[in-house]
């Protein structure tokens, strides 16, 4: 019987692993798709929120405030890539100006550092492309950006190393409870546990449901966002918000680690928690109101777009918490923005619940909080390149020529202990695919070492869902 068993490998299910790697437990982490940060994580923000927004008394409030202040022990101990770029909410009129002084006072009574409202002359010397109607905004410090999948599975490789078990391609179909916990059956094999952990995103209200009455109900709600090429990198320097207006909130407007430019989401609610297509109309929206932040931002120059599904809670507020009457069941749940900012801080205070379940759980005497060091080659010095190459020759093997990124770091992604097994895979960890050309030139090379690595057929090699299958056979023999 397994001590603990997580439902969901998104960046929650993550921290939770990893922060319960450090004791002495049988943890083991399921996921219904083919890998790791599938689901909200893989298509967000990728925002560190500083933490003024959330009503103060709040559980958003309160782990945001916490979870912000330990992204960089985090990023230094597990090497995902973190910036503290700070993120100004800006007012355009003096009406809005109202808008940002509340958020002030909020932020002084979340206990936020550094936050203060600047003037238009020192909002132009900070980010001079911002929009001339501008008059005033709040900066905010220690807001932040960081790439949300390189941390989940920064997060889950560590905790692979110390001794967690994750298994993929494994959808929780019912749980029943048994003498001294839960069984757990799923399309694979069932599992008996002490303790479980729901961190299932969209799907949290139909895990809980499986043990308990509804007492809280999960909306997909949808974001589009466009990507911009890096060309258009220099004309944003922090995470810029807009205030929200009586048509609604603003989009944002922010940099990302690796150069681009992120703009977006829209918001709207569906009920089909796996609908991510986009829509022209949406976009034009993104557009539209992106435009009111940065007038510059030139979108013939976008080469992605994309959707993502954030987890509406009934509740309004982050649901961390045992379940009553189904003891051993922990919900964490509704864990919509910030959750990327708070998931390290949610950890935690999961780890301590479910320690209070389980009863005399000791240190994990051999925990190692350091992940294994990702080499990108394109960034290291001329030294430590030939000395990669001295080691594996095929990092002097350039196969995406937009990103720079050599076969030595496509190989070693899926040799990892939570390795790459498809396109999308291999793409989330070292980035081949994700510049101007999006995989026209190296995605058919990716596709033939994932094949060699795997020893598998071309065949069976899919984009991303086990199901997206990319070759069905010769056209020629």
């Amino acid at each position: 019987m397994q001590d603990i068993l997580i439902v969901g490998a998104g960046v929650i299910g993550g921290s939770i692993a990893r922060e319960l790697s450090k004791y002495d437990l049988n943890v083991v982490v399921l996921d219904k798709e083919t890998d790791v940060a599938n689901g909200t994580t893989k298509a967000n923000s990728a925002i560190v929120h500083a933490g003024y927004d959330a009503t103060e008394g709040t559980l958003m409030a309160k782990y945001n405030a916490l979870g912000n202040a330990m992204f960089d022990k985090l990023s230094e101990e597990l090497d995902f890539p973190f910036k503290r770029i700070g993120s100004l909410v800006v007012a355009n009129s003096e009406e809005e100006r109202e808008h940002i002084e509340e958020l002030l006072q909020r932020g002084i009574e979340n206990k936020i550092p550094g936050v203060r409202i600047i003037e238009k002359d020192e909002l132009k010397k900070v980010e001079p492309k911002i929009n001339e109607d501008a008059v005033a905004a709040l900066l905010a410090p220690t807001g932040g950006i960081v790439g949300p999948w390189e941390m989940t599975i920064a997060l889950m490789e560590n905790a692979v190393d110390n001794g967690v078990k994750l298994d993929l391609n494994t959808e929780v179909l019912d749980i029943e409870k048994i003498e001294g916990g839960y069984r757990v059956i799923t399309n694979q094999r069932n599992y008996e546990t002490r303790c479980i952990i729901n961190a299932s995103g969209v799907y949290a209200d139909k895990i809980h449901g499986m043990v308990a009455e509804e007492t809280f109900k999960i909306t997909p709600r949808r974001g589009q966002y466009f990507v911009l090429d890096k060309t258009q990198g220099e004309l944003v320097n922090h995470v810029i918000f807009q205030c929200p207006t009586k048509l609604g909130k603003g989009v944002l407007v922010t940099p990302t680690v690796h150069g681009n430019v992120l703009a977006g989401p829209d918001a709207e609610d569906l009920s089909d928690r796996e609908n991510l297509a986009t829509t022209a109309e949406r976009l034009d929206f993104v557009r539209e109101h992106a435009l009111k932040s940065i007038k510059e931002l030139n979108f013939r120059e976008g080469i992605r777009n994309f959707a993502g599904l954030r987890a509406q809670p009934s509740t309004n507020d982050f649901i961390v918490e045992e379940v009553e009457g189904a003891k051993g069941f922990i919900d964490v749940a509704g864990i919509k923005s910030p959750g990327l900012s708070s998931a390290p801080a949610i950890a935690a205070d999961v780890a301590e619940i479910a320690k209070k379940i389980l009863g005399d759980v000791e240190l994990n005497k051999e925990f190692k909080p350091n992940r294994k060091k990702h080499y990108e080659f394109i960034t290291e010095s001329s030294e430590k390149k030939a000395e990669l190459i001295a080691q594996d020759n095929r990092y002097g093997n350039m196969i995406c020529r937009c990103e720079n990124i050599t076969e030595g770091e496509i190989v070693d992604s899926i040799h990892r202990n939570v390795g790459a097994t498809t396109v999308d895979g291999v793409k989330k960890r070292c980035r081949p695919g994700m510049g101007r050309c999006q995989g026209g030139f190296c995605g058919p090379r990716i596709q033939e070492i994932l094949a060699r690595e795997l020893g598998k057929s071309l065949e069976e090699i899919v984009l991303d869902k086990a199901d997206s299958y990319i070759l069905t056979g010769e056209t020629k023999k």
